[in-house]
């Protein structure tokens, strides 16, 4: 049996300390996952607390046929998504400023910050693979159950992913 299974009964059974363990084990991944899909650190504090706090405010619903980290990755995708749509002209004005002030900036950037831009250009599916293959290392059958979809996609879009980068990476003199 897994270690989500045991957790998650001791929580059942009314067991405050096994929250507390549930919340250490995932919070750091979520917290994680979360800065990179907004590049905020106080808005991914925000959407990882309010990822555990939707996960216990349906737990008694909570029925465990899995991994729960999968379930958390859903919930914090979702509520990225949400925050993404709400300020999505905002962003999209960033993003075209950062574009044209790219190459002034590129020299100050370090190499992992030019990495970060140049994922934020890709097209939400694209990121959302790469960010949690490469930056969350979730095998490619996990990615498939957390985005709900086939095996074959995931690795279309990881593939398409890194070539659009490895072309942008190449084009920007990043390994200078």
């Amino acid at each position: 049996m897994d270690k989500d299974f045991f957790i998650i009964r001791r929580m059942k059974q009314g067991d405050e300390a096994a929250v507390d363990d549930f919340v250490k084990l995932y919070y750091g991944e979520i917290y994680k996952y979360c800065y990179y899909k907004l590049n905020d650190k106080w808005l991914a504090e925000d959407i990882t607390q309010d990822t555990f706090t939707r996960f216990f405010g349906h737990f008694n619903n909570y029925i465990h046929k899995g991994k729960a980290k999968n379930y958390l990755y859903v919930i914090a995708g979702n509520l990225c998504k949400n925050q993404y749509k709400k300020h999505k002209e905002e962003s999209i004005d960033l993003m075209e400023e950062q574009l044209t002030n790219s190459k002034v900036e590129q020299d100050e950037l370090t190499l992992k910050e030019g990495i970060m831009q140049e994922i934020s250009r890709l097209s939400e599916d694209f990121k959302e693979v790469v960010l949690l293959h490469y930056f969350q290392n979730l095998k490619l059958r996990e990615i498939a159950e957390i985005l709900d979809i086939k095996l074959s996609l995931v690795k279309y879009r990881l593939s398409e992913g890194k070539k659009f980068l490895k072309n942008s990476m190449d084009k920007e003199d990043f390994y200078e």
